[in-house]
């Protein structure tokens, strides 16, 4: 890490550099994101619904649960998971490509820091991209479970609504975002340290893939469980 802010390339080089890797980490997760919240949202609601048969308990806190799952938990980490195996295994597999192809070392031996022209952008490009995608996933999450719940009869659009609206606590969004941030650091500087330190031929190249994936996804299952106990 400390290497990417040593001799490093000119704010124009890096800006340029980040918004390539921010449509290619973002833009281009736009659809797989979209679709895992719509069913994920439309799958919550529907389970809810079902476990939810007390006559006493008013159908509006289908709603209510929906939005506190996906707020809280669903939405961040588990586009946070989707985007360990597209965008972490991308990062570790084309910086692990340039590596064994001798690009980096190309880059070095041309006086180009190639730790902070190739791996800066795309932490960066992270840090900014994941809260959007996580946001995005909130709303096609909530309007997932929204089309599932009025559709399969289980509760009516009003009593949906009245239940996204209960008891609204506006810090969860600040939570969510959090660990957004958090998880989009870990992703990106691990998968870029998989991808960046392989050395040897493409069984390599797909072992750091694999390892970066592996490694992302526990990273964010244990900061997700530590920011839950510090934050909440």
């Amino acid at each position: 890490m400390s290497s990417l802010f040593t001799r490093s390339e000119s704010p124009r080089i890096i800006f340029n550099r980040t918004i390539d890797e921010a449509i290619l980490i973002g833009i281009n997760s736009i659809f797989i994101v979209a679709i895992v919240s719509t069913f994920i949202g439309a799958v919550t609601c529907v389970q809810v619904a079902y476990n939810l048969n007390n006559a006493l308990i008013p159908r509006s806190t289908i709603g209510f649960m929906v939005r506190e799952m996906t707020i809280l938990e669903l939405a961040p980490t588990i586009t946070s998971i989707v985007l360990a195996g597209k965008v972490g295994s991308s990062i570790a597999g084309g910086l692990g490509t340039m590596q064994i192809t001798e690009q980096v070392d190309a880059l070095e031996v041309m006086g180009i820091n190639s730790s902070s022209y190739l791996v800066l952008p795309k932490v960066i490009a992270a840090l900014f991209m994941f809260p959007l995608l996580v946001i995005i996933s909130m709303f096609l999450s909530i309007g997932g479970g929204f089309v599932a719940g009025t559709l399969s009869g289980a509760l009516t659009s009003q009593e949906y609504i009245t239940g996204i609206r209960e008891d609204f606590i506006p810090y969860n969004i600040v939570f969510a975002l959090i660990k957004s941030i958090v998880f989009a650091f870990l992703i990106s500087s691990i998968s870029s340290f998989r991808g960046y330190f392989t050395s040897g031929g493409a069984l390599e190249v797909g072992a750091a893939s694999t390892t970066a994936v592996t490694n992302g996804v526990i990273a964010v299952l244990i900061a997700d469980f530590i920011l839950a106990q510090l934050l909440l």
